[in-house]
């Protein structure tokens, strides 16, 4: 009898007692569901954990939703019932997680609520290959339950009879929400806005988990399918008077000079117009020429530049730039469209025109990954025939940073896709060497000097500035080389600031003025960007001072394709024109004009940068009258984007479908086609006897550059 008990004590011991109360058990679902969810972020997902607070909060994220959803179980009286709410709850949320898990080793991107109720498409996506996608460890995910379950047969896990008291539920719920607050708050520690401007699923997931970022998805998708179906084609008839009425007529000498041409947009990632023939004076009081060969190009002869466009963006940033420059309106009010709209909204966008009017491929060429800012998604409702991302470079911890692959190496291994497009084509290129901390050049890269201010942020951003710089001068010397050059228009432009308002006191000395002398107006003059339109062959380029923003970008590279755009819902104006306003709308809503700068309350001057502290009748009617014309333009773009309202549009340009486009094995794609045309392709590879001509690309370190000149 007594070996007896104490075999029966030995076997009882494996299942300690307070695995038996709800309480008990509810904690071992919880841990349970955090090593699935651990498991998943280390091995499944590439979340781009950056250091040792962002893993801590990867680690709790799991706790506070698993914990505020199965403490719901708790309020249920009867045992029964309480214990198989609990199994269901943490069953459902472990399905969403391999779900994401399955859908992530194709897509690399998460599951979104659009996504699930187009599960159809989803499945047409992945084809024959679904089964491809399992692996034999993931019976890791639910094996759990089949044990459990076993366990409860057998009763070696026994369910508490009694009843969990109320109080204790809410104390539970309650410290739950806390920990989630926390969490949150914390996140937005180490990523400002993070729910404001959402401009990475990854970075939702990384620091809040996926049940908080599937909520969060459902709450914008709900909010934006109100919109949407709010709206009616009758609203479409008042963005579109406002379009009739603001078009501005192209100059007859400017339409059609680069018509047929190659087009490049380079994006210059966080590119103030300042930096334009700025020189940097070292220690030794030596000047150092920053961007001397943009310089070049701004001032050349084959170059219309502009020196008073600004940035119009809003959270969404570079994104919004590219909203802005490539449709010709502006991004949301609040959050990034890319993200929010970006995988439903219809689109008139710059490649799906070009291909449709004029014939044209289209790529975009990014060194980061696909799911930032939903490119992968948006780029598909612009028309993109192709996006180039990470996955098709070689990264690497030497040659990137968080942002993605450095300006030199994402140029140079560009060329490889490039050379296999059919011409003519629209080519956009994201830099992002350029790019907050602007500390990231190491070895070789670095060199050039950096700024003594006290502030690291200003200090380094010369430094990468330079480096953008050297990256274009080798890009434009292979494009010579391979004859791409002379048949191209280029078009060039800063996507928003580098130096927010808050640094630019500690710029003032660089720039000439002291931080006690510095104001708004000052702020609102350093949102210039410049925008080139490079067009080799042309000799009467010039420096405009004409006012404009990155919303008349697209009509007027249209117009000097030779591309009509009185049929497209466009909110901007050719830069060109004689019957442009010069009225720049910022997002927020402050403006500024050639007379005028308007922030908030106050007007400045904009010939003398004084506030003007009691402005006539007079000035006050013409302030009132430009205060219209800003609040037209946004509307009308707030209008078209929250109601998505081009899909009503009646023009010539077919709707594009997402599902015509598969950024996989693109370059396969590619050559593909130059068989099926053979002497017919127009790509460099084929003009050059079928021969790759990535040898041509030559790539020197700062430290061989300086070895050059001396």
């Amino acid at each position: 009898m007594a070996q007896e008990g104490m075999f029966s004590t030995l076997k009882h011991s494996y299942y300690p007692n307070w695995i038996n109360k709800r309480i008990g058990f509810l904690c071992l679902m919880v841990g349970l569901f955090w090593l699935k969810t651990c498991f998943s972020y280390l091995f499944e997902f590439n979340l781009g954990i950056e250091n040792i607070f962002q893993y801590f909060l990867l680690f709790i994220n799991p706790f506070a939703t698993a914990f505020l959803l199965f403490s719901f179980s708790l309020y249920l009286r009867k045992p029964r019932a309480a214990y198989i709410t609990l199994f269901v709850l943490s069953f459902l949320i472990t399905l969403l997680l391999f779900s994401n898990v399955v859908y992530y080793r194709e897509f690399s991107d998460f599951l979104t609520v659009n996504t699930v109720l187009g599960a159809g498409k989803v499945s047409t996506g992945l084809g024959e290959s679904a089964l491809k996608l399992f692996r034999p460890y993931d019976l890791f995910y639910f094996i759990d339950y089949f044990v459990l379950i076993i366990l409860f047969i057998r009763k070696k896990i026994r369910m508490e009879t009694k009843s969990f008291a109320f109080r204790k539920a809410f104390a539970i719920t309650a410290a739950s929400s806390v920990l989630l607050l926390a969490n949150i708050a914390l996140a937005e520690m180490d990523r400002p806005e993070l729910l404001k401007r959402t401009f990475s699923r990854e970075h939702i997931v990384k620091y809040l988990g996926l049940n908080v970022f599937t909520v969060y998805d459902g709450i914008q998708t709900y909010q934006a399918n109100q919109h949407r179906a709010q709206a009616s084609e009758s609203d479409l008839k008042t963005v579109q008077d406002y379009v009739k009425e603001h078009y501005a007529e192209p100059d007859p000498t400017k339409f059609g000079i680069a018509k047929g041409k190659n087009v490049f947009v380079i994006h210059l990632e966080s590119f103030q117009q300042f930096l334009i023939d700025y020189k940097l004076t070292d220690e030794e009081g030596v000047e150092h020429e920053v961007t001397p060969f943009l310089n070049s190009l701004f001032h050349s002869q084959s170059t219309y530049s502009f020196k008073n466009v600004f940035h119009q963006v809003g959270s969404g940033k570079t994104s919004d730039a590219e909203t802005l420059m490539e449709n010709s309106f502006f991004g949301l009010d609040q959050g990034p469209i890319f993200t929010q709209l970006g995988g439903k909204n219809t689109f008139q966008a710059a490649p799906a025109i070009l291909q449709q009017e004029a014939g044209y491929t289209s790529a975009v060429f990014h060194g980061n990954a696909g799911t930032f800012w939903n490119r992968n998604e948006t780029y598909k409702r612009f028309g993109y025939n192709y996006f180039f991302d990470s996955s098709y470079y070689d990264v690497n911890k030497d040659n990137s940073f968080q942002y993605g692959l450095h300006d030199k190496p994402f140029f140079q291994q560009s060329v490889q896709y490039l050379e296999h497009l059919q011409q003519p084509f629209y080519a956009k290129f994201i830099s992002v060497s350029n790019h907050y901390p602007y500390s990231q050049l190491k070895g070789d890269e670095s060199g050039f000097p950096l700024a003594d201010t006290g502030d690291s942020t200003i200090n380094g951003y010369f430094a990468t500035a330079n480096y953008l710089d050297q990256s274009l001068k080798e890009f434009f010397s292979y494009l010579k080389s391979v004859g791409l050059y002379e048949n191209s228009v280029f078009v060039l432009y800063g996507d928003h600031y580098g130096i927010s308002n808050s640094r630019n006191k500690d710029l003032a000395e660089l720039l000439g003025k002291t931080k006690e002398e510095w104001t708004d107006y000052d702020n609102a003059s350093m949102q210039r960007v410049p925008v080139m339109f490079h067009i080799p062959g042309q000799t009467d380029g010039s420096v405009s001072e004409t006012y404009g923003g990155q919303v008349d970008v697209l009509p007027t590279l249209l117009h000097l394709l030779g591309v009509n755009t009185e049929n497209y819902i466009q909110l901007g104006q050719d830069l060109f024109s004689s019957q442009r306003d010069q009225v720049v709308a910022f997002r927020n809503g402050n403006f500024v004009t050639p007379n005028y700068v308007v922030i908030g309350n106050d007007i400045y001057d904009n010939k003398t940068g004084e506030l003007i502290e009691d402005p006539s009748e007079e000035v006050q009617k013409e302030i009132q009258a430009l205060e219209a014309k800003v609040t037209a333009q946004l509307t009308s773009s707030d209008e078209l984007t929250n109601g998505d309202l081009l899909r009503y549009a009646d023009s010539s340009l077919k709707t594009v479908d997402p599902d015509d486009y598969n950024y996989k094995n693109q370059l396969e794609q590619l050559e593909k086609i130059e068989k099926e045309k053979g002497n017919k392709s127009t790509s460099v590879y084929s003009q050059n006897n079928n021969t790759s001509t990535t040898d041509l690309y030559t790539v020197k370190s700062y430290k061989e550059l300086l070895k050059g000149t001396k």
